[in-house]
C-alpha cells in the first residue's frame, strides 16, 4: 500500500461504501464493505457480512489508524453514524460526487469478478473463497495502482 504525504490535506480522506453479492444462492447474501483512501485510490480495508453496525465495526477495525484520523464520507447507511466518530463522518449523497471514486471501484469489481454480479451464473460456492477471491482482487488492484502512480 502507498502512504500519502501525511503533510498534503485530506491525505487521509477515505471514501467507505457496501455492496452486495452471494454466496451458493441468491436468497444468501453476503455484503462486501470497503474502504477506499481518495488520494491513492487503493483500498485500505474491507469486511464482509450483513448489512449492519457489527460488520462496519469489522470494517472500521480493518482500517489503519492513520486513516482513521481523516474524513471519513459515506452514504446515509446509519451503520456508519453508529460506528465512525461524529467528527470524522460526513454522510453524503451520490449526487455530491464525494463517494465517486468507491462508486467507481464496485463497479470494476462487479466487471472484473463474475462471482461479484448481480445476475450471474458464477457464484462462490463457500464465503471462504468469497473472501480469498476478493483479497486476491484488492491486492491486484492495489499492486495496479501503485504502478500507475510509480510512472507519475
Amino acid at each position: 500500500m502507498i502512504d500519502p504525504d501525511p503533510r498534503e490535506p485530506h491525505a487521509y480522506t477515505l471514501e467507505l461504501d457496501e455492496l452486495w453479492s452471494f454466496v451458493t444462492k441468491k436468497t444468501n447474501k453476503v455484503w462486501v464493505w470497503l474502504a477506499l483512501c481518495r488520494k491513492t485510490r487503493q483500498i485500505v480495508g474491507y469486511a464482509l457480512g450483513d448489512r449492519d453496525e457489527v460488520t462496519c465495526r469489522k470494517l472500521w477495525r480493518s482500517i489503519p489508524a492513520k486513516y482513521r484520523r481523516g474524513a471519513c464520507y459515506t452514504d446515509f447507511w446509519e451503520a456508519y453514524q453508529a460506528v465512525i466518530p461524529v467528527t470524522k463522518h460526513r454522510p453524503v449523497g451520490k449526487e455530491t460526487g464525494q463517494t465517486a471514486h468507491i462508486e467507481r471501484f464496485n463497479n470494476t469489481l462487479r466487471q472484473r469478478l463474475a462471482r461479484f454480479v448481480r445476475k450471474t451464473l458464477s457464484f462462490s460456492k463457500s464465503e471462504m473463497m468469497h473472501e480469498i477471491c476478493l483479497k486476491l482482487f484488492i491486492w491486484r488492484y492495489n499492486l495496479e495502482i501503485r504502478a500507475k502512480l510509480s510512472v507519475l
